[in-house]
């Protein structure tokens, strides 16, 4: 008998990738989603599988949880509202979807029995680090958003939980993930404007912009399923990015090459605070993998190919959708 499995957060860009590599992997899985971000087209695949089953529900109904955790042993937590920028115009965003749906879940997971759980936590998590690569026992632990803050929140209380009702956890805390199904997020943005005026390109921050890691989905879910197998930590936590950088001009450069445009003027913003995209933008930022990799898992891509597979794949995507 299959291992069922539950995933917050089903539809949207990540959730439905890791959903489709699960049932891949011969489990069943019971996903939930509210779809506030995610799509029910992300989950067509998925939904052919005989193994697949879909509560239309919120992580934050105690009612929607105890149908979503009935007999199920493993949570991979995803659900969350995943726009950084949001914080600093609505300051109760994250603490409502991030940090009270955290809690309800582990709530619900702790009366239902369930002893395990995955969580997608993020880089931002290290707010300006001093060390990069920034390495999982990187300290102190500053974010300068909201966003950051309410996933350092959460990993403090999925760490508290363990260790009080004898669970067990990983922390994913991810670079940059970009690829298919991506809606937000600097290629679907600079996608976006540039079918509205292919002419200039408005950037924010100032040129040539932050210098961060990306990952391509593909690579993030291999890592997520390698880590799985490997760690016998009651709280283990995983950088998981590529190992390099890449700034935003580079990327405005790969986008509209993609959309085969050559005259382009990059209109910067000038950004805040000395240069950032925006309140809580982090200005430089790459994990450190090695703690992964000396695993066994290694990314298949660099930042620069990431990004430019996710340009293809996107444009695709919205051809097909045309």
């Amino acid at each position: 008998m299959a291992e069922k499995i539950a995933v917050t957060g089903c539809a949207g860009f990540i959730g439905s990738h890791l959903t489709e590599r699960l049932l891949a992997e011969g489990m069943e899985v019971v996903g939930i989603d509210n779809f506030s971000a995610g799509c029910m087209a992300n989950l067509e695949k998925a939904s052919e599988n005989e193994n697949f089953s879909l509560i239309e529900g919120d992580i934050l109904s105690e009612e929607d949880l105890e149908e979503l955790l009935d007999s199920v042993a493993t949570v991979y937590h995803l659900a969350a509202n995943p726009d950084v920028r949001l914080g600093a115009d609505d300051t109760s965003v994250h603490l409502n979807q991030n940090i009270m749906g955290t809690y309800n879940l582990l709530e619900m997971m702790r009366k239902k029995n369930v002893k395990r759980i995955s969580f997608t936590s993020t880089s931002t998590v290290y707010g300006e680090a001093s060390e990069i690569p920034t390495p999982e026992d990187y300290g102190p632990l500053v974010p300068i958003s909201l966003y950051g803050a309410s996933k350092l929140a959460c990993e403090a209380l999925i760490s508290s939980y363990c260790h009080t009702f004898d669970m067990s956890a990983l922390l994913f805390r991810f670079a940059n993930v970009v690829g298919l199904r991506s809606n937000h997020g600097v290629i679907p943005d600079f996608i976006s404007k540039l079918e509205k005026d292919n002419s200039t390109l408005e950037i924010l921050g100032a040129p040539p912009g932050t210098l961060k890691s990306y990952c391509h989905i593909n690579d993030c879910i291999d890592a997520m399923i390698s880590a799985e197998k490997v760690s016998t930590e009651r709280v283990g936590i995983y950088n998981i990015g590529s190992e390099d950088v890449i700034d935003v001009k580079t990327i405005a450069d790969i986008v509209c090459e993609g959309m085969n445009l050559t005259k382009v003027k990059y209109a910067w913003s000038g950004g805040v605070d000395g240069g950032r995209g925006w309140i809580g933008d982090v200005r430089r930022m790459q994990l450190s993998i090695s703690k992964l990799v000396s695993t066994g898992w290694k990314p298949s891509m660099s930042s620069v190919d990431s990004i430019r597979t996710a340009v293809k794949e996107l444009l695709e995507e919205r051809s097909a959708q045309a």
